[in-house]
């Protein structure tokens, strides 16, 4: 058996490589550069246009509309998530009958807007009040804050069921053959096995649909729900102030932002076996 006599004397780094300067380069640098003078600009704007009359008079509706819209977005969220179970397991069925109404669900309320559909239920249910009332549903759909939160419910149902359905067939299919080679029962395997290792795939696209329910939310100010938007917008009207709007702008940036930072936390923590 061979053995080394002597050692490789060490040897010095390689030389970085020099980076030639490119127009790509040099547009980055320059939009990079009018991001940072645009926000110092907005940042002089509202130092040098800070209100304190305004903001003791408009602060308290600012923090109602936003109470108003967190609220919205978590009912709508966990409602949402619960209507998406079984669609998600309709869109994976093999019975056409049950994946084509699934099917059809998705496609609808994914395909068209919220607001068309926020406005469907707001004013085209409002033809069928003696239907309603007949069954005792009236008093749910003529509350402006009930159908913004079943319109928003309805609409996120339908991109949770695709996150969740792509999830669950994203899970290797030795999982379940695994499971079953074990004699563990199908619903057993699939609440202990295949959803956990689910849930960690479709965790980032989740926090991405709340992220775009929560700008989305803006919409149900149209339809006279005193939310964040609508909220900016009874200011406006009564200061005729564009930084209003710009005060809006930045609560709905911060509560992105944190729900980023939590997600991204979440992930971290629930994925920290995954990582060498």
């Amino acid at each position: 058996m061979s053995h080394a006599q002597t050692l490789i004397p060490a040897q010095p780094a390689p030389k970085q490589a020099h980076k030639p300067i490119t127009v790509a380069r040099i547009t980055g640098y320059v939009v990079v550069a009018l991001w940072i003078l645009l926000a110092a600009a907005l940042i002089a704007m509202v130092v040098s246009g800070w209100d304190p009359e305004k903001f003791t008079r408009y602060g308290p509706r600012y923090l109602h509309g936003l109470y108003t819209t967190i609220m919205l977005v978590v009912i709508s969220v966990f409602f949402g998530a619960i209507l998406s179970l079984p669609l998600a397991f309709a869109r994976m069925s093999k019975n056409k009958v049950v994946n084509g109404i699934a099917y059809c669900y998705v496609y609808v309320f994914r395909g068209t807007p919220l607001l068309a559909q926020l406005f469907l239920i707001y004013y085209g249910l409002g033809g069928f009040r003696p239907q309603l009332e007949a069954v005792g549903l009236w008093w749910f759909f003529r509350d402006a804050w009930f159908c913004g939160l079943f319109s928003m419910t309805i609409n996120t149902a339908a991109y949770q069921a695709e996150i969740l359905r792509g999830a669950i067939q994203s899970v290797p299919r030795g999982q379940h053959e695994a499971a079953a080679s074990l004699g563990i029962h199908k619903v057993i395997a699939f609440r202990k096995i295949i959803l956990p290792q689910a849930l960690i795939v479709a965790l980032r696209p989740y926090g991405n649909e709340i992220i775009l329910l929560i700008k989305g939310s803006a919409v149900v100010a149209i339809i006279t729900v005193l939310d964040l938007m609508g909220e900016t917008r009874y200011a406006f009207s009564r200061t005729f102030d564009y930084q209003t709007y710009l005060w809006a702008a930045i609560f709905y940036l911060t509560m992105v932002e944190a729900l980023r930072h939590l997600w991204a936390w979440i992930e971290r923590r629930l994925t920290r076996h995954l990582k060498r």
